[in-house]
């Protein structure tokens, strides 16, 4: 039979052990080296409810010739009025109803909790429409991890290398939001540092994003983006025309491969609990094995009366209802008897 000890204040000990690797699959530190590929089959927009109509899917290989491609993030485009997307309904009074204006109101509504008055505002600057970058929850984990983030977005004759603004702020986020904690800013620069001290903006078209690390989400101001290369743009040119198939996360696409840089980390936060056994010199020098007792409760081996000899080899972990729910093997059997005190440390992860 099982000899139970209730653990005292002192001990067990909660800890967390912060882990970092690269997010995309195979421990790639730069996706840019495996490529950035869509599938014909998800990114259809034939229709106003199509998939593609919502979100591109970005993968590290191409799903056309591959079985066992990985989802990295999605792309997509919103639209505050809704343009850029077609209609859901050509009926009246359902302009501006489309997929566009339900990803920019999505991610409104994560980012200001439900508050619809809110709009995205870059350094004051409120486009109508936005990019998304949304990376997928198995890639990221608990967070992403800013201080090694680097994303290069290119045009045609400009490139733009953006990182988040954390080393340069020290780590101080720019607001906390409720629904989907710290926001940084987007900013020129690599490692979370920001280059200069004005390039944070685009001429006349606020700031180039924020990045949301709780999340695992990035949003992309698209006019900086359209804006001229003199004036900090890629000249992305987005379709705002109403009622229009876009096409929008294309041109991001296009914008990443000629950028050929994207390197992430992954955050992952290992919860442990830490649990003192303590074993005193008067505890457990008699075997719980029923094998070694007569049936009047006798010692078996008169050799165990003045002298036990045990080896402590298992510790279970039960709960109130003597509930065995975990199991901790010894290494090698512990020497115990009157003479002998021992502290077995157990390190419970989840």
């Amino acid at each position: 039979m099982a000899t139970y000890t209730i653990f005292q204040d002192g001990d067990t000990v909660d800890s967390i052990d912060r882990v970092f690797t690269s997010a995309w699959s195979g421990n790639t530190n730069d996706l840019a080296t495996l490529g950035f590929f869509s599938s014909s089959v998800q990114y259809v927009t034939t229709t106003s409810t199509s998939s593609g109509a919502f979100y591109m899917e970005i993968y590290n290989k191409d799903p056309e010739a591959n079985t066992d491609e990985e989802a990295q993030f999605s792309i997509a485009y919103g639209n505050k009025i809704g343009s850029g997307s077609l209609d859901f309904s050509s009926g009246a009074g359902a302009e501006g109803y489309s997929a566009a204006k339900s990803i920019y109101t999505q991610y409104r509504n994560l980012v200001f909790g439900g508050d619809e008055t809110q709009n995205f505002s870059f350094n004051g600057y409120t486009p109508d429409d936005i990019y998304v970058i949304n990376i997928n929850r198995a890639r990221y984990k608990n967070a992403l991890r800013l201080n090694n983030f680097n994303l290069q977005l290119s045009g045609s004759t400009k490139s733009l290398e953006l990182t988040s603004d954390s080393v340069t702020t020290s780590g101080s986020a720019n607001a906390i939001r409720a629904g989907v904690g710290r926001e940084f800013n987007l900013v020129s620069g690599s490692n979370g540092e920001r280059v200069g001290s004005s390039n944070t903006y685009v001429t006349d078209s606020g700031s180039y994003g924020y990045i949301y690390p709780d999340a695992g989400f990035i949003i992309l101001n698209a006019d900086a983006l359209d804006a001229t290369a003199a004036d900090n743009g890629i000249a992305l040119n987005t379709t705002t025309t109403s009622n229009n198939n876009g096409k929008n996360p294309i041109k991001l696409q296009n914008a990443l491969t000629l950028g050929d840089s994207f390197i992430l980390d992954a955050q992952e936060d290992i919860a442990s609990k830490f649990y003192f056994c303590r074993v005193k010199n008067q505890e457990f020098n008699y075997t719980t094995n029923d094998s070694f007792t007569l049936n009047d409760g006798t010692l078996s081996f008169d050799s165990m009366i003045d002298n036990p000899q045990t080896y402590i080899t298992t510790v279970g972990l039960y709960n109130d209802n003597q509930d065995l729910l975990a199991v901790a093997k010894l290494s090698q059997p512990l020497p115990k008897d009157f003479t002998k005190e021992a502290l077995i440390k157990i390190k419970l992860d989840y």
